[in-house]
């Protein structure tokens, strides 16, 4: 990307309406009233592509499979588990509709203590023309440590919610994979809480599917804390990929450090990265940034970038964010075409570049050769 484009706050800081300490949230569907698209939370949301999730007209007609394997343990129970919503509570009407919709909900623990290799929990959608909302919970207690892979695969409409309680000492690492068919719509909030001295890193992948929103959501339960949540998309003509992170510090001593990264090509692809930054008055010593990069491929693609950062303390270590969004850097291709490589290969270079970072902090061998190949197929459709 050119040198014009990679100042920090390229986008600026939008000071949102009303601080995230004091967002609504609630378990209960009716307490949120029904969004028209300009609230905060769904500006960027088109609204008429959710098929109803979003105002109580999309009643389930089929339902999520998931499957697990590896070596955690997994349970499949029902609404009245005790262990349920212990992560964090819906904070829009579609992942309360989803928390309000699920019959069953799939719980995959790592014992305390244990040390666990790769598991996949396998989220195939209910088939096209078909609505589903699912639940899901990750834990690791005390001083486990383990690999989670989320892989959404299939078609249809679904809303979910995902728990992730990572206990205190903990290390868990979570992949998620959302590689949806071309129809499928989905609206997921991840919910994560660590512990003291826990730590968590979350990749999230989005690739497939006509409309994909992620809202991945960091709180800090003790001190010593730390959480890294990284994103890597691609979106397609007329796509819509919209990532939303929210870490929220309200303990002393705890880090963040969020990194999103995605490229865009064809008509009307278009991403969205909201990134909010909570630091409580009670979270002295705390350490964040967050980073956002687009890559746009060609004409007719819209990437947003919104970072937000909100300070309640003046004891911390250090807080900051980038945001910026660019087009191939000509000197770059020049640079590499100067030396004798052809420029459909010199273009697949530079964004393959673009990702590398990210692509090697997923620590699972296979997932990492599977979406270095996916994005082999994206530059080839394109041309590129």
């Amino acid at each position: 990307m050119s040198q014009a484009t990679q100042t920090p706050h390229s986008h600026g800081v939008v000071v949102p309406e009303a601080s995230r300490a004091e967002r609504f949230t609630s378990y209960d569907v009716e307490a949120f009233e029904v969004p028209g698209g300009r609230e905060e939370v769904w500006r960027f949301t088109p609204m008429r592509r959710l098929r109803g999730l979003h105002d109580g007209t999309a009643a389930a007609t089929g339902e999520l499979t998931v499957e697990v394997a590896g070596e955690a343990g997994a349970e499949t129970v029902g609404r009245d588990d005790e262990r349920l919503g212990a992560a964090g509570t819906p904070g829009d009407r579609i992942a309360a509709q989803a928390y309000s919709s699920f019959t069953k909900a799939t719980v995959v623990t790592v014992p305390k203590e244990t040390k666990a290799g790769v598991t996949t929990v396998t989220i195939t959608g209910p088939g096209a023309g078909q609505v589903a909302y699912g639940h899901l919970q990750v834990r690791a207690e005390q001083f486990a440590e383990a690999v989670v892979v989320l892989d959404h695969r299939g078609s249809g409409t679904v809303a979910d919610n995902v728990e992730i309680l990572v206990g205190d000492g903990a290390k868990l690492t979570v992949v998620s994979v959302h590689d949806w068919a071309d129809d499928a719509v989905q609206v997921s909030a991840h919910h994560a809480k660590l512990g003291r001295d826990a730590t968590l890193r979350h990749h999230l992948v989005a690739l497939g599917g006509d409309l994909v929103r992620v809202s991945p959501t960091a709180v800090f339960a003790g001190p010593g804390g730390d959480a890294e949540l990284n994103g890597l998309y691609f979106a397609d003509a007329g796509q819509h990929i919209e990532l939303r992170t929210f870490a929220d510090h309200a303990q002393p001593h705890c880090k963040s450090n969020v990194v999103y990264k995605g490229a865009l090509q064809g008509a009307e692809a278009r991403t969205v990265w909201i990134g909010d930054v909570l630091i409580r008055a009670a979270a002295e010593g705390t350490e964040t940034f967050e980073l956002n990069r687009n890559l746009v491929l060609t004409e007719g693609a819209r990437a947003d970038s919104v970072p937000n950062l909100e300070i309640e303390t003046g004891e911390i270590t250090g807080a900051g964010h980038a945001s910026a969004t660019g087009r191939f850097d000509d000197e770059q291709l020049f640079y590499l075409q100067a030396r004798g490589i052809p420029e459909d290969s010199a273009r697949r270079l530079v964004v393959r570049g673009f990702f590398h970072e990210l692509l090697m902090k997923i620590a699972v061998p296979e997932i990492r050769e599977r979406l270095e190949a996916a994005i082999e197929e994206e530059l080839e459709a394109v041309g590129a």
